[in-house]
């Protein structure tokens, strides 16, 4: 098969967007990418699994991931339109990102049964199809949103876990923020579900920073049966992050500023205590640099729309784009002057690790809608190397043992 167009990181390490020398992709465990994007997932699993079937329903995203893989021929397609038969031979590793709408904070929470996140359900036809034809994968790896820890008060993540388990593998599930890779705060749930769980990749229980408290109240909730049989994965903490807001962004002469009365409009949403931490950033006559979220709040009964701003180095967890007030701002701080942009998509995507030669869709907003629904390269670099990797090598070795 062919080598990719860019290369990978050897390590997700501290500088996330640090790229080595290319690897051959055929050196890879087989992968089916479901709900695949424009690819994201199959850059941090490169080269440890090379694709060999990919899915998404959206167009514009098909045509991503076709444009940033040599090899990308995406199945455009409802995934319960699917049969086992679409799907080549076994692969190692089943990835999934199944959709978020009705599972995150900022959508209707309806939970599993729901159109768009009950699309887990599809998949989980097709890997039980596959159990049934002795070729299921031995790895699957599942992302989403945190919220469904707490998605009908757990009811969603234990219906998940016991799907799982039905289908005889042994389930766990890491939290990871991609803050501690990029500079962006993006907590995502990771849930993988092995044939079997080797005891140097466990822990005899939760382990700092991947078990929150939110996964071990609804781990302690699980019925005895699927308590017993949940696993803490364990991987190690990556280096400490070296990169800050800042260092992604473009030059001050390449991107379109705001005017002076829309800055001001922006500042004015402001609350009085964003405003006086502003002033004091201005006094200190240092450059810093803000990212700002439109949000809409409760105030004394009424509903005000405010602009908030962190100065703590970090981008807010990035979105899909489907209004104004969904686009992530910047706001520059340089002594007496105050500047405001939006944030482009070139720089989204650096906050998402992805390589600069990476194609995104020339539309503004099909590329934000592009990178803001998708995973982080180098978390998912990092959990490939420490978790799905070797947990792949360990199935391969039983095999052949």
């Amino acid at each position: 098969m062919a080598s990719p167009r860019w290369t990978q990181p050897a390590e997700a390490g501290a500088a996330a967007n640090v790229y080595y020398r290319p690897m051959q992709r055929d050196s890879g465990a087989p992968l089916y990418e479901f709900f695949a994007g424009g690819g994201l997932a199959r850059l941090g699993l490169e080269p440890d699994f090379a694709c060999a079937f990919a899915n998404d329903i959206e167009p514009a995203k098909a045509a991503a991931y076709r444009a940033a893989f040599s090899d990308g021929d995406v199945r455009l397609g409802d995934i319960w339109k699917l049969n086992a038969a679409d799907l080549p031979g076994q692969a190692a590793l089943a990835w999934a990102s199944f959709p978020c709408q009705d599972l995150s904070l900022a959508g209707a929470r309806r939970g599993l049964a729901a159109p768009r996140s009950g699309a887990f359900w599809g998949f989980h036809r097709l890997i039980e199809k596959l159990k049934q034809e002795s070729r299921a994968p031995d790895v699957l790896a599942l992302e989403n949103v945190t919220g469904l820890l707490s998605s009908h008060g757990g009811a969603d993540f234990t219906a998940l876990v016991h799907a799982l388990d039905d289908l005889g593998y042994r389930v766990g599930a890491l939290e990871i923020d991609a803050a501690l890779f990029t500079p962006q705060s993006r907590p995502r749930l990771f849930i993988v579900a092995a044939r079997n769980a080797p005891l140097h990749l466990t822990a005899s229980g939760p382990i700092e920073p991947f078990h929150s408290a939110a996964l071990r109240g609804v781990v302690a909730r699980l019925p005895e049966t699927l308590r017993k049989r949940f696993v803490w994965w364990r991987i190690p903490a990556p280096p400490k992050r070296n990169t800050r807001l800042a260092d992604l962004l473009d030059d001050d002469d390449a991107v379109a500023w705001q005017s002076e009365e829309q800055t001001a409009r922006l500042l004015a949403l402001m609350s009085p205590l964003q405003r006086t931490r502003l002033e004091a950033l201005r006094e200190t006559g240092k450059r810093e640099v803000g990212a700002v979220f439109r949000r809409i709040r409760i105030e004394q009964g009424k509903r005000v729309q405010r602009a908030e701003a962190r100065f703590d180095g970090l981008a807010g967890c990035l979105r899909t784009p489907t209004g104004g007030s969904s686009r992530q701002l910047l706001v520059f701080v340089d002594g007496e002057g105050t500047r405001s942009r939006l944030i482009s998509p070139r720089e989204a995507a650096r906050l998402m690790g992805v390589p600069e030669h990476y194609p995104l869709p020339a539309s503004q907003t099909q590329a934000l809608h592009l990178v803001g629904d998708a995973v982080c390269v180098p978390v998912v670099r990092w959990l490939s190397q420490h978790l799905l990797a070797p947990l792949a090598g360990a199935a391969a070795a039983r095999k052949t043992a």
